[in-house]
């Protein structure tokens, strides 16, 4: 398979020796030193197109994609903001896209499991939940993609949580979340890959969930398992159409 990495920094380089070592053929590389080869005829070249760019970045990056018609596969955060407008052009224009917070396999069973334990916790209102999340400080989005997707697994699941806020510890904000809101913490911490808390406390004990990355390989391995997926699809994915957890 030949593939486009949108976006060439530390995980753009773990990527393609991965997709190397799999057998794949990297033919665009793509970075803030070249944007001008961002055509449809250097994308057209690729199977599937790889985005881990910046949040400034990865609009025109899937813009670009739809245009040419490649299989795009979205690993950058921070612009969900606009995603029901690119789901829409995907599905109107009969694209392919696949997006993720995180393609980790052991983050999306975390996933998995926090959704299963917040059903479980719903029935226990005299527990106070909480996110914390920790990442290195180069991490440009706050909270993160991941610490969101667990946040909004809970909120779907907890009939006291309407919605998540955010506290980046160190700002000088003063976060105060109300009954109803969950709070999302978050730590930016030089060279950590990427950790991941669910508190559960209540006056008599804790329980506790975490996700712990050692280093970026699996959420690399994960993108190019998702650019396989994606690659002889069509349509508009996310992460969990790859992964089928059901037992």
């Amino acid at each position: 398979m030949k593939l486009a990495l949108l976006g060439y920094g530390k995980m753009g380089h773990i990527i393609e020796q991965i997709a190397i070592d799999r057998g794949h053929q990297i033919v665009l590389r793509i970075d803030a030193l070249n944007p001008e080869d961002l055509t449809p005829e250097n994308l057209q070249k690729a199977d599937v197109a790889i985005d881990f760019s910046t949040p400034a970045s990865v609009m025109k990056n899937i813009e670009a994609c739809f245009e040419a018609s490649v299989p795009v596969v979205v690993g950058t955060t921070g612009w969900y903001d606009q995603l029901p407008e690119v789901e829409r052009k995907c599905r109107v224009g009969n694209k392919s896209m696949l997006y993720a917070s995180n393609f980790s396999v052991g983050v999306n069973v975390f996933f998995h499991i926090n959704k299963a334990l917040a059903r479980i916790m719903n029935r226990y209102p005299q527990y106070e939940v909480q996110v914390e999340e920790i990442h290195h400080t180069q991490k440009l989005d706050s909270p993160s993609g991941t610490a969101i997707t667990i946040a909004e697994g809970i909120v779907g699941q907890l009939d006291r949580k309407s919605e998540w806020i955010n506290e980046l510890v160190g700002d000088d904000r003063d976060i105060v979340a109300r009954p109803e809101q969950l709070l999302i913490e978050s730590h930016r911490i030089e060279e950590v890959p990427g950790t991941h808390t669910v508190i559960y406390s209540s006056e008599v004990d804790e329980i506790e969930i975490k996700h712990t990355a050692n280093n970026r390989t699996g959420f690399a391995l994960g993108a190019v398992i998702a650019a396989e997926w994606l690659k002889d699809r069509q349509g508009f994915y996310s992460v969990t159409d790859m992964f089928d957890f059901s037992v």
